[in-house]
């Protein structure tokens, strides 16, 4: 018999690669989904609940439909620029409303969830890598939002709640190789997708925010990671909840650093120039975030299999190419 798993913001980018690695597992993904920044049409992997997870009938009903052993959980905002304007949304949609699902999913009898974190819970950091135990101090709203349920997972677990595990991304980055799902956000701010975008000419040139960081080309460094390589680390914890592993958080991250400049340099060795202008500093923005993964390798057995930075933006460019080509063929 199949296991259900069901992936809240499972219609997103992040969330419709876990589906597909899901069902490439031999499990059925059941999305809910509002739709709201979500893409109808990146469902393709098993069936769609059109439905908020605040609303807790709903979501009572969807697990008792489809015998939903287990969650994972990628709804929320992500912006950080926005978050710091906003942070009213960043509270509500990444902790308030997920106290209600919560509290449906405990009373319906799931035991454990899979929760999409973020290494912004970390703030700028001390040490270079960043293991778990560095110090939890986040710079802006969004990341802290995410802390926060991390918090009251392991609180309401503690208290008898479901076991759980927080997946601390690094960049997410690059594109499924079938073509069939890539990265796009309504509003686009993520660096792979609008250096894409410039590429191509589909967007403007490329803002980047900040030339005058600590790090040797004064752009900011980041650790971009492939998103299928996110995908796989979703499946393996989920599979590893449901033995009876240990709830805890863990990074994922290729251990990488790439500055910006090296991503320009990047596309440029690939042929793709890049056009771009600098501006100001982004308000929350690190001067570098890389991963120690070493305890997510340990405890779930993942290995990131598409580090290379040429190959993750060759999945992107080639997913964005194939999006225009479809358009100009259906004009």
């Amino acid at each position: 018999m199949t296991v259900s798993i069901l992936v809240a913001g499972g219609a997103g980018y992040i969330g419709s690669h876990v589906c597909k690695a899901l069902a490439a597992a031999g499990y059925q993904p059941v999305t809910l989904d509002n739709l709201t920044t979500g893409r109808r049409d990146f469902v393709k992997f098993g069936p769609l609940v059109e439905a908020s997870v605040a609303d807790g009938e709903v979501v009572a009903a969807t697990v008792a439909r489809y015998g939903i052993q287990a969650v994972i959980d990628l709804a929320g905002s992500i912006e950080v620029a926005e978050s710091v304007k906003d942070p009213l949304k960043y509270y509500e949609n990444n902790f308030a409303v997920k106290i209600p699902f919560l509290r449906a999913l405990h009373m319906a009898g799931v035991k454990a969830v899979v929760f999409s974190s973020t290494a912004a819970v970390y703030g700028e950091p001390v040490a270079v890598p960043i293991a778990e135990s560095h110090p939890l101090l986040p710079k802006n709203p969004y990341g802290q939002s995410k802390l926060a349920y991390e918090h009251l997972l392991r609180d309401f677990h503690a208290a008898g709640g479901p076991s759980w595990m927080a997946l601390r991304y690094f960049n997410a980055a690059g594109a499924s190789f079938d073509g069939d799902i890539g990265e796009c956000h309504e509003p686009e701010s993520h660096l792979l997708p609008l250096a894409c975008m410039a590429q191509l000419g589909t967007g403007p040139a490329l803002s980047i925010f900040g030339n005058d960081y600590p790090t040797p080309d004064k752009t900011a460094v980041r650790d971009y990671i492939h998103v299928l390589d996110l995908a796989s680390a979703h499946v393996l914890a989920v599979e590893a909840l449901l033995k009876g592993a240990a709830s805890g958080s863990y990074n994922l991250g290729n251990g990488i650093g790439t500055s910006i400049g090296e991503v320009l340099a990047a596309f440029e060795r690939l042929g793709l120039p890049v056009p771009h202008s600098f501006k100001p500093r982004r308000a929350g923005d690190s001067s570098q975030l890389v991963a120690d993964s070493a305890a997510a390798k340990k405890a779930l057995g993942w290995q990131p299999a598409y580090a290379d930075i040429e190959l993750i933006i060759r999945s992107a460019h080639q997913w964005h190419l194939s999006q225009l080509q479809a358009k100009a063929s259906a004009v």
